[in-house]
């Protein structure tokens, strides 16, 4: 089945969140999908920093970030320009820490320098790279007497600093912000450019509702956006000059949440974008102050190139998330959606086992006008897409015999679903039923291989067998080799894996082959598929990768 446009085709609450966003009703003046990605960048070096998260660290970089960088950048900032250049990375995570407090931060500079200093604008990781160099002259110029880097000892005593605890506490507050933006696609440049256009949407709600709600809860996407935009104190303190307060209404990190206020947050988004709020990367469980509750389902490891370099023999894979929340239209025939006419929801994908078919029942679903989820999976690319029928179970006549008849079918494929605004697109699926499908970008997700038991080779790779006897007039195969086969996720194979376990020739009779010794045994892996023969009769692939006793 195609997966043509249905009637709801270009998803109209996608294309109106855009339109109302483009007002621009709050000016951004930060790149924020490219500081976005930085900061991402910047929480994936600190959580590799484990000696940064003991006490002594952090009681020695916040030391150094009161004492030495804060009035080493207010002597250099001229203006509300600070300087190009940037600090060690113990300070640097202190002064993120510290300006995701926007009030506490603010009111820091103003009693001490008299002026609100603000970050650079450095989101290239060369001009990164310069701006530390820079940073290092001039502070090795101006402190002699004190290290560039971070020295202390994670056993080391405390140190005695003559502030109060609170930028201590703003980091501890902080110590689990890099296990929650460490998902790989959070760094995918689609995704924060879906991020940034629900920011604004966020922040127009934010700008329109502020006089008459008490709280709001972002989304993990948009809280993205927004600890980012706090992070340049001066061009965030600017750009919400005149909606500081409701600013302060937002819930951060580390604050607790109100089933009522995340009730009001859903009904408001929807009300104005006609959309779930809630969305793939877009989850709603990251406010608290303490790791993810959840593992994710695989190993999925970060990185920014493929892992395989060297076998190209092996196909990569690419993984993405998946959410279908779905809305039953209230106005439509009480027949058409009465569980007692034994209808549900199926969920398959194109290019998948035709078995795989995921079934929801109408009457799970409450029939009132709010977005409830219905699946939350995550989906290979090479799926495609995924199809979603409305289909109605018959009378039984059997009980051996279970029979659903087709009503309606709609679809989202892949690749619509990534050139849509905010990666979402909404779909009808006949009257009784709206359904909205939002995915991640596809990342690149660990190699799936596969070992089969496979045919008996000799010495030089050819399968032991009374035709390749005949073919060269029946001259002996030297040795026994037991051999494996390893296929990837598509059933391609890609490696011969073979194991001298003996020796001695094989030839008509019965020539029987003597073991060899444990530490002579060889072990080779041959990269590429093996070459036919004859028949089912072939010899394993002459490139030798890795070859050991």
């Amino acid at each position: 089945m195609s997966l043509g446009r249905s009637e709801f085709a270009d998803g109209v609450a996608a294309r109106s969140l855009s339109e109302i966003s483009e007002v621009d009703a709050v000016r951004i003046g930060v790149d924020l999908v490219s500081a976005a990605r930085r900061f991402v960048a910047f929480l994936r070096s600190v959580g590799d920093c484990q000696w940064l998260h003991h006490r002594p660290a952090i009681a020695e970089a916040v030391r150094r970030y009161d004492e030495l960088w804060m009035p080493l950048i207010s002597d250099l900032t001229v203006g509300l320009k600070p300087p190009m250049i940037l600090p060690p990375l113990d300070v640097e995570w202190v002064w993120l820490c510290h300006t995701l407090n926007p009030v506490s931060y603010r009111q820091y500079c103003q009693n001490r320098f008299s002026k609100l200093i603000g970050k650079p604008m450095i989101y290239n990781e060369e001009n990164e790279d310069y701006a530390v160099l820079q940073c290092k002259k001039i502070w090795d110029k101006r402190y002699p007497d004190e290290n560039f880097t971070n020295e202390t000892d994670q056993d080391a005593p405390e140190p005695t600093i003559s502030m109060d605890e609170e930028i201590i506490a703003l980091v501890e507050k902080q110590r689990f912000l890099c296990e929650k933006f460490c998902a790989p696609y959070m760094s995918e440049v689609v995704y924060l450019i879906a991020a940034r256009l629900r920011y604004k949407g966020f922040l127009l709600i934010l700008q329109k509702f502020g006089d008459k709600i008490s709280r709001l809860v972002p989304a993990s996407d948009i809280l993205l956006m927004w600890l980012t935009h706090q992070s340049y104190p001066t061009v965030y303190a600017e750009d919400v000059h005149d909606m500081w307060e409701d600013m302060e209404k937002v819930i951060g990190v580390g604050e607790s949440v109100e089933k009522t206020d995340l009730e009001t947050t859903k009904e408001l988004w929807d009300r104005n974008f006609n959309q779930p709020y809630e969305k793939a990367g877009g989850e709603l469980d990251v406010i608290r102050n303490e790791p993810p509750f959840s593992e994710p389902p695989f190993y999925w490891p970060v990185s920014d190139i493929d892992v395989n370099t060297v076998y190209k023999s092996v196909l990569p894979r690419f993984f993405l998330e998946l959410c279908i929340f779905i809305r039953l239209n209230p106005k439509a025939e009480s027949s058409e959606i009465n569980p007692k006419t034994r209808s549900f929801l199926r969920l398959r994908l194109p290019r998948c086992h035709r078995k795989l078919r995921l079934d929801k029942k109408i009457s799970d679903f409450a029939p009132d006008t709010t977005w409830q989820k219905a699946w939350h999976l995550y989906c290979e690319f090479g799926t495609r897409g995924v199809v979603l029928e409305f289909r109605c179970r018959r009378r039984r006549r059997s009980i051996c015999f279970r029979t659903s008849r087709h009503m309606e079918t709609t679809g989202f494929a892949w690749n619509d679903l990534l050139r849509a605004h905010s990666l979402s697109l909404g779909r009808f699926l006949g009257k009784q039923v709206r359904v909205f499908a939002s995915v991640t970008p596809p990342v690149q997700a660990p190699y799936l291989l596969k070992c089969v038991p496979d045919r008996v080779t000799d010495d030089s790779g050819i399968v032991i067998s009374d035709s390749v006897q005949s073919t060269n007039n029946f001259r002996p195969q030297e040795g026994r080799w037991l051999t494996r086969t390893v296929l990837d996720h598509s059933g391609r194979e890609c490696f011969v894996v073979r194991i001298r376990v003996g020796r001695g020739v094989f030839k008509r009779g019965c020539e029987v082959p003597s073991p060899v010794k444990l530490e002579e045994r060889v072990t080779e892996i041959r990269e590429g598929s093996w070459s036919s023969l004859e028949g089912s009769t072939g010899k394993a692939p002459v490139q030798r990768r890795l070859s050991g006793r």
